[in-house]
């Protein structure tokens, strides 16, 4: 049978050490010799002795809420074998922390990580007032962590001289010492009269970097 469907860069390929490879731009390789966490649901395939467990649903177990208001809950894979992860084709890419690194990263981005890695759910410091408060999930520690993206990001370098603001449908994640506020772009009149839909957005100010995706969180549409 021959098809280029069957091209090497579509074939799974051998392990040769533990933990997080990309198998392509669209998912992630995770050689699992222990325990790893991943997103519930991500899971594509898998082969070897592996159990999928979820974790519970109290704040050490849930990425408790995105920028939307969304849950995201957490599985953890023990055993010995391999296990491909992705979500809606999104773009997918591997952060390997350092002593000392801190990054802030919202739910929804989160694929999969090493049990290496810490994670605390916190609430984002002066984004309490909206849709009862942006909650993310702070990653530290040593080790590797997988995050999707729809298409290709925008990573904006934030300087105590430039503040940027983004969008909080759009934003991935944020350098964890990163100041965080909020600011309405339109005037409460404008608001009222229709306005642009963009009204309020998520200031960050210090130094560091901001991941933003190029697209917007939609509300499914209700079918017939």
């Amino acid at each position: 049978m021959k098809s280029d469907l069957f091209a090497s860069e579509n074939l799974a390929q051998a392990a040769t050490a533990p933990g997080m490879t990309l198998q392509n731009s669209k998912s992630v390789k995770y050689t699992v010799d222990g325990e790893m966490l991943a997103r519930q649901g991500s899971m594509i395939a898998f082969r070897g002795d592996l159990r999928f467990e979820r974790k519970g649903q109290g704040i050490g177990g849930l990425l408790k809420r995105a920028v939307t208001g969304e849950g995201l809950a957490l599985m953890s894979v023990r055993g010995k074998g391999e296990a491909w992860f992705a979500h809606e084709a999104g773009k997918c890419f591997i952060i390997d922390f350092e002593p000392g690194d801190a990054l802030t990263v919202n739910g929804r981005n989160v694929l999969c990580f090493d049990p290496t890695l810490s994670y605390e759910i916190k609430v984002v410091k002066g984004a309490g007032m909206t849709g009862g408060g942006l909650f993310n999930s702070v990653f530290t520690g040593t080790g590797k962590l997988a995050v999707v993206c729809d298409g290709s990001p925008l990573v904006i370098p934030v300087t105590p001289q430039a503040p940027v603001y983004v969008d909080t449908d759009a934003v991935v994640g944020w350098s964890a010492q990163l100041e965080t506020g909020l600011h309405r772009s339109q005037s409460v009149g404008s608001m009222i009269r229709g306005g642009s839909g963009e009204a309020v957005q998520l200031m960050l100010r210090g130094e560091g970097f901001v991941i933003v995706r190029p697209s917007e969180v939609t509300e499914p549409t209700a079918s017939n």
